[in-house]
């Protein structure tokens, strides 16, 4: 996995849900985007999950569409950021938004990419059944970084899924 330079990037992408979809994650990943967009100098492009067919009536910053359950779009979508110029993914993950057996798909899109990913999780689970703790050991180990909400989500990570201090 590539590691990120210092240096402001010229261009970021946004996965995760999206606004018009109704959903806390499309809410946050609006919201971040626009931030971003606002106070750098950086081009900001977003890949949402669709879950209906067809997708949403995006706004121009949306420049590929995941399908959510199926497989081959998130290796489309990994094609497609490989070819983008993009400089780091903001991966926007909640379990539930992702297609597969405990949101595995998303994980075929991030084995494709050969760029930086910064992962933001919404939940860490505690007890996770065994396919959700294969899908976050491999979220982990394919992020660059990875960024918490609480301060017990940063401990759990260290604690429950052993993740090294300085990619949290």
């Amino acid at each position: 996995r590539p590691q990120m330079a210092y240096s402001e990037p010229r261009k970021i992408a946004f996965v995760g849900d999206y606004l018009p979809r109704k959903c806390g994650i499309a809410t946050f990943s609006h919201d971040l985007q626009n931030a971003v967009a606002h106070v750098a100098t950086t081009e900001c492009i977003v890949v949402p999950v669709d879950d209906i067919v067809g997708g949403y009536e995006y706004p121009p910053e949306v420049r590929f569409q995941i399908s959510e359950q199926e497989l081959d779009s998130y290796r489309r979508a990994a094609d497609f950021l490989n070819f983008s110029n993009v400089d780091v993914v903001s991966l926007q993950h909640e379990f539930g938004i992702y297609g597969g057996p405990g949101g595995s798909h998303i994980l075929a899109l991030l084995r494709d990419l050969r760029l930086p990913v910064v992962t933001t999780l919404h939940t860490v689970l505690p007890n996770p059944d065994v396919i959700m703790r294969r899908v976050m050991d491999q979220l982990a180990e394919l992020s660059t970084r990875l960024v918490v909400m609480t301060e017990r989500s940063r401990s759990m990570l260290r604690r429950e899924y052993d993740v090294p201090e300085n990619k949290i």
